[in-house]
């Protein structure tokens, strides 16, 4: 059966991810696996300075397997019926995380949060894992609650998980647009009863060429043709998922840029990640790299080829 697996390192970033994850688990009623990696006999750096290598590593066992017991009493006392189990992994983390990832249905990792308007603090480990993940990675911030994914409730007090949710954002690219990545984001939204706003980024001087002159008629051209492209892309996912509520939109600029703004009210942002069959490592495009530094809300990377 798929699982969802969850980075757990004791840091706030994590414990926040592991309620998500705990939270998407049982909405997908899928198992929760809740990994913790460690530094490997190996590693030339204590994990405790000033402890012999031999007692430091087992001395991080130990605290590993209490944090995984308390994540997952914790974890079992909010959701019941949710199945959880728990590995503790010797490799460095990047690795291990990324082996976690290849028998599970959704990854979800961490990331330091720097206020509802800096978004994110993505460290080098998030970054390699979703550069290089073949499946869906979710970055939750610090602080990041489950009323927060959710609407104000009827009489427009605060937020309450029992109010509707936000909408899924997708950002979503006209030439490329990945069917995976616009498959998680229509299926997200219909598990949430959640609107779906779909948003693409595109740029005249693309077109035009940065020299050529300005062409208003063209421009308006040149828009109608996007916004019927991108009516023409959503039309067979929304007899897919018919009761879905889709709104799109073609805007001007920076995709990133009306992403990150769009997050402020939704429950979750989708954007797509091309894969690069390369030897070496791999890559976050420009538009995935901005909404993981800024956006306000989740963010999920789907992979796609």
């Amino acid at each position: 059966m798929p699982t969802i697996t969850v980075g757990l390192d004791g840091s706030p970033e994590s414990l926040a991810a592991a309620d998500w994850a705990a939270r998407e688990a049982v909405q997908r009623q899928a198992p929760l696996r809740l990994l913790h990696a460690g530094p490997s006999s190996g590693s030339p750096h204590p994990p405790f300075p000033g402890v012999p290598a031999p007692d430091a590593i087992e001395a991080q066992r130990a605290w590993a397997a209490h944090l995984l017991r308390e994540a997952e009493s914790r974890l079992r006392d909010r959701h019941p019926g949710l199945r959880i189990t728990t590995e503790q992994a010797d490799e460095q983390a990047a690795p291990a995380l990324l082996a976690g990832a290849e028998d599970t249905e959704l990854l979800v990792l961490g990331s330091r949060g720097l206020g509802a308007v800096a978004g994110f603090l993505v460290g080098s480990v998030a970054l390699a894992v979703v550069a290089r993940s073949e499946r869906p990675v979710v970055l939750v911030r610090a602080g990041e609650h489950a009323a927060d994914e959710h609407l104000p409730d009827a009489t427009g007090g605060a937020a309450a998980s029992s109010s509707p949710y936000r909408d899924v954002v997708l950002g979503l690219d006209l030439e490329e647009p990945g069917d995976a990545v616009v498959e998680f984001a229509f299926e997200t939204a219909a598990r949430r009863a959640a609107g779906l706003r779909v948003v693409h980024g595109w740029n005249p001087a693309a077109v035009f060429g940065h020299a050529a002159a300005p062409d208003s008629e063209l421009d308006a051209e040149l828009a109608e043709e996007t916004r019927l492209g991108l009516h023409d892309l959503l039309r067979p996912w929304r007899g897919k998922f018919p009761g879905v509520e889709v709104r799109a939109q073609a805007v001007i600029g920076s995709a990133g840029r009306h992403l990150v703004h769009a997050s402020r009210d939704a429950s979750l942002v989708v954007v797509g990640r091309k894969r690069r069959h390369a030897l070496v490592g791999g890559r976050v495009g420009p538009v995935a790299h901005a909404v993981l530094q800024h956006a306000s809300a989740p963010v999920a990377v789907v992979p796609h080829d």
